[in-house]
């Protein structure tokens, strides 16, 4: 029997890939670069100023991450109004883990709006007005500056937290809705995988960001200052 590709089926998958393949391979270089504050502002600094080097930076951002955001969270919004949550009447794990992918997909678009708004073009009244685009000998002193700020700080750890939530389970989703994950063992093998990667990217991320107001973020300072003790001990080359 032939298989009906309707546009809803077309969109739907376009709507997954776009959150795996560009979305979530951007979230991960996000996440490497962040987690540089642990090594102090000027390697920080140095990182985002690499990033400003790339050839063709604008057509990136344009194509390879605004343009599928935007599909994606608009898309992702009118999947959640279509949505039927069931979970008072069959409180299974799934469905609560269903509710939870809608919930954070929505936080997440106005998250994300404001996350851009703020930093990318620094448009956020009463906010730091420098952007960190093109400014990035400034990018440490800037985000630092934000994360000063109590409640900005709160916001950014429910976005960290959620952003892990809704990638790590949205692997999930895509292994098995487009058959890589079949058989009810094998798929609870990937869910306790995904789910443990959300607890890693989320702490990962969470120590990223205190890592803008304490040296190190959570972790021991010792582990972070030993690269600067070598780069101070080390013989000057002439």
């Amino acid at each position: 029997m032939a298989v009906k590709f309707s546009n809803t089926f077309l969109l739907r998958k376009l709507h997954q890939l776009t959150g795996i393949i560009p979305l979530g391979m951007f979230y991960f270089v996000h996440l490497w670069t962040n987690s540089a504050a642990l090594n102090g502002a000027k390697v920080f600094d140095d990182h985002v100023q690499d990033i400003h080097n790339f050839p063709y930076l604008l057509l990136i951002e344009i194509f390879g991450i605004f343009v599928p955001l935007v599909f994606h969270s608009v898309y992702g919004i009118l999947i959640s109004a279509e949505a039927k949550p069931n979970v008072l009447n069959y409180g299974y794990v799934r469905n609560w883990f269903y509710l939870f992918q809608r919930a954070t997909g929505i936080f997440l678009f106005f998250f994300l709006l404001f996350h851009i708004l703020n930093f990318r073009f620094g448009l956020i009244p009463g906010l730091n007005l420098i952007p960190v685009a093109g400014n990035a000998d400034k990018a440490y002193s800037i985000v630092s500056g934000e994360f000063q700020i109590t409640w900005v700080m709160v916001i950014y750890i429910i976005g960290i937290l959620a952003t892990a939530w809704h990638l790590a389970y949205g692997f999930f989703l895509f292994a098995v809705d487009w058959g890589i994950v079949i058989g009810e063992k094998a798929q609870k093998v990937v869910l306790y995988g995904c789910l443990s990667l959300a607890v890693m990217l989320g702490v990962a991320g969470i120590n990223a960001a205190f890592a803008f107001v304490r040296p190190c973020g959570l972790l021991p300072t010792a582990l972070c200052e030993e690269p600067h003790k070598a780069e101070t001990n080390a013989p000057k080359k002439f």
